[in-house]
């Protein structure tokens, strides 16, 4: 599933805003663990969170816009560097949130088979067993077995009520961030 840009395309995008990243050096912005060249090399921890947060306080039809202020310039003019390195890092955060999104819908039509197959033969127990029993302790396993199959409902119920439009709406930032303008610009 694609993470669209925008929940209704037809509309048109409301104000540009720019994230502003200020920084000493280029190497402020990668992760130094990560051996890979800068260009595939994972964002650092606090760079990402500091951009991700602020593209999530701007409407998801806001023009977004990244400008990285950086003290120590390098030799060569990094802007071009710095644009692929983005956008190359969240595409790949995007395609790590649809595998997410994916398992997550996966586990939640187990939960469902499981939940429901609990719940059916918990049901199937009260009306073969107790169907004709009275007493405090036939009323107690009643109420018991029904409670107990629709809390197996609970798994599946909270996947597909609530789970799954968080990772979605994370979706959507990245696949916004993997394409967006950055600048650079020399802080003096």
């Amino acid at each position: 599933m694609a993470f669209p840009l925008s929940s209704n395309a037809k509309r048109p995008a409301t104000k540009s805003h720019s994230i502003k990243l200020k920084l000493r050096d280029l190497s402020q912005l990668f992760n130094l663990m990560d051996p890979s060249p800068f260009i595939e090399k994972d964002l650092d921890d606090e760079a990402e969170e500091f951009i991700v947060s602020w593209a999530e306080e701007f409407s998801p039809r806001a023009r977004l816009d990244l400008r990285v202020y950086l003290e120590r310039w390098p030799e060569q003019d990094p802007t071009e560097l710095i644009r692929q390195a983005v956008h190359n890092y969240f595409t790949y955060r995007a395609e790590l949130t649809k595998l997410e999104f994916k398992h997550l819908m996966k586990q939640g039509r187990t939960s469902l088979f499981i939940g429901l197959s609990f719940l059916a033969t918990c049901l199937a127990v009260i009306e073969t067993l107790l169907r004709g029993e009275q007493g405090a302790w036939a009323g107690v396993l009643r109420e018991s077995l029904t409670i107990a199959g629709w809390v197996a409902m609970w798994r599946p119920m909270q996947i597909y009520l609530y789970d799954w439009w968080p990772v979605q709406r994370r979706g959507r930032i990245y696949a916004k961030l993997s394409q967006i303008p950055v600048e650079v610009v020399r802080e003096k």
